[in-house]
């Protein structure tokens, strides 16, 4: 792609762009070319123009990964302002971008009086990273709600994929990662509006509580072992990811400046010094630990990209 297909083009084009200190975490390196698209048009045109074989890569808000220092390679897509619209259809359903902050989807399905979104708001970031991951919180997970999804391939042809064919399960979407999703549909109940925000504010607090918001942080470091894991490490049933933290004693351990929070011990900060390798070499310690104490491994729900 040279300069003028890039002029062409509707989106804003920013050149080492310091994606890693916009990040939840405040660390990691730039992106060679972050580009903000315009529309799904947009973005269908710049994946049309930009060459198979040149590096590319897709973040959202960001809440939940680490850029490592090293920063990223070739072409950077942020889904923004431009894919965050929210429509409510009817009482029951929402039709939201994928650049939409989740918390703004709960409270848009809040104000309609829809019910069953409100643990969007405990999900950091934006729709487009909850879907991917099949994210979730308080007992409910997107693969719960979700009717369909609109997305682009590598090319730029426009998808419409149904819930079923994105063979979602716990903490994971079965697709294509070249597959770039643009938007959601989504369904709950309707319900009284006094009903669900009394539940949304609860979610709130128990987060505000339970999880250092107010940190450098992003997302839960490890997802909850299967229980298979759990039968062969021999530990109980039920067993979840902070507790396995907690037993190999990861609670405020330190690498650099990167720190497992003493208020939730599955989530790490950056005290104001860590690099994106500090964030990852202590997650790898707390992984060795459980390997070696329990014979178990630990899974990373944080994501981590680029260059170290």
């Amino acid at each position: 792609m040279n300069d003028q297909d890039l002029r062409a083009l509707s989106g804003k084009i920013i050149k080492n762009a310091p994606i890693g200190r916009k990040s939840w975490f405040g660390c990691g390196g730039d992106a060679d070319m972050l580009y903000l698209p315009a529309s799904v048009e947009d973005l269908s045109e710049f994946l049309n123009l930009w060459p198979l074989k040149e590096p590319l890569t897709v973040i959202g808000g960001l809440a939940n990964t680490i850029i490592r220092d090293g920063g990223l390679r070739g072409a950077t897509i942020q889904l923004g302002k431009a894919l965050a619209n929210i429509t409510v259809m009817g009482e029951r359903f929402i039709q939201a971008g994928c650049g939409a902050n989740n918390a703004n989807v709960a409270a848009a399905a809040v104000k309609a009086g829809i019910g069953g979104l409100e643990f969007l708001s405990g999900i950091p970031g934006s729709l487009g990273g909850a879907l991917r991951m099949n994210a979730g919180a308080y007992g409910r997970e997107m693969k719960d709600v979700l009717i369909g999804v609109s997305a682009l391939d590598r090319s730029g042809r426009a998808l419409r994929l149904s819930r079923e064919a994105l063979k979602m399960s716990y903490r994971h979407t079965d697709i294509a990662e070249d597959i770039i999703f643009t938007g959601a549909v989504l369904k709950g109940h309707a319900e009284d509006y006094e009903t669900v925000k009394a539940r949304m504010n609860d979610i709130k607090k128990k987060r505000n509580d339970t999880q250092p918001i107010k940190e450098f942080t992003g997302g839960s470091t490890f997802a909850n072992p299967a229980p298979d894991e759990l039968r062969r490490a021999g530990l109980p049933e039920g067993t979840r990811a902070w507790q396995v933290v907690e037993m190999v004693d990861g609670r405020g351990l330190m690498v650099g400046g990167a720190q497992m929070s003493e208020k939730h011990c599955n989530f790490m900060i950056n005290t104001g010094s860590a690099t994106a390798k500090d964030l990852e070499m202590l997650g790898e310690e707390l992984r060795a630990r459980a390997r070696h104490k329990f014979g178990l491994t630990l899974h990373w729900e944080i994501k981590r990209i680029g260059a170290a």
